[in-house]
């Protein structure tokens, strides 16, 4: 009698995230914590993950679900490494900021794509695997994440990146280039918290607009 009101009691927190997964978006991204009204932690997780068998949700990650979205001629769409992080983030109400490669990439003075993308946090530092590519988050100093500028949040961890004597001139047109279409405030607020030599970079293309 007991194992027949647990197995019900689970058939009804496996509808409750059902109903509750359906009225969102396709390509949603959702964590066990969403779920914490439903039931137990232990009740909520087997749930997700008779529903994953059932090809209702995708587990991208540990404890990171995707009600996938569906296109008639390129299959399920995957969310970008980004937009995982961005959720992992905004799950920990975290701030976070690519750095290397993927900062790179990102200003298009790389065409290397990382398999891992390192993000700088003031969250809980930890590495999440998602397929063949890896998310890291390092933690660090409140004044590493306190810019403004998203562009020129990125260029102060590309220019990090390649290092003082490895910048081309062709770097610093592209660079000016991607400011010039950045908030002038946001520039002369992030150029501050940057090291001197990066400072003088990004200053300079306010000085030749």
């Amino acid at each position: 009698m007991l194992q027949i009101k647990k197995m019900e009691n689970q058939v009804s927190i496996e509808k409750q995230v059902v109903n509750f997964i359906s009225q969102q978006k396709r390509g949603t991204l959702f964590f066990p914590d969403d779920f914490v009204d439903f039931g137990s932690d232990g009740a909520t997780r087997l749930a997700l993950h008779r529903l994953e068998n059932k090809d209702f949700l995708i587990r991208l990650a540990q404890g990171v679900y995707l009600y996938p979205e569906k296109d008639d001629l390129l299959g399920i769409i995957y969310p970008t490494i980004d937009e995982v992080a961005q959720a992992i983030a905004g799950r920990d109400k975290a701030r976070i900021i690519p750095t290397g490669v993927e900062a790179l990439n990102r200003l298009g003075l790389s065409t290397q794509v990382p398999m891992k993308v390192v993000y700088l946090t003031d969250g809980a530092p930890r590495e999440v695997k998602v397929g063949k590519n890896s998310i890291k988050f390092k933690k660090t100093t409140p004044k590493n994440l306190a810019v403004k500028g998203e562009i020129s949040g990125l260029v102060i961890q590309a220019l990090r990146e390649l290092g003082q004597e490895q910048v081309t001139e062709s770097n610093k047109t592209k660079i000016h280039e991607l400011l010039n279409k950045e908030n002038p405030d946001h520039v002369l607020h992030d150029a501050r918290l940057a090291p001197a030599w990066i400072r003088k970079i990004m200053l300079h293309s306010k000085e030749t607009t």
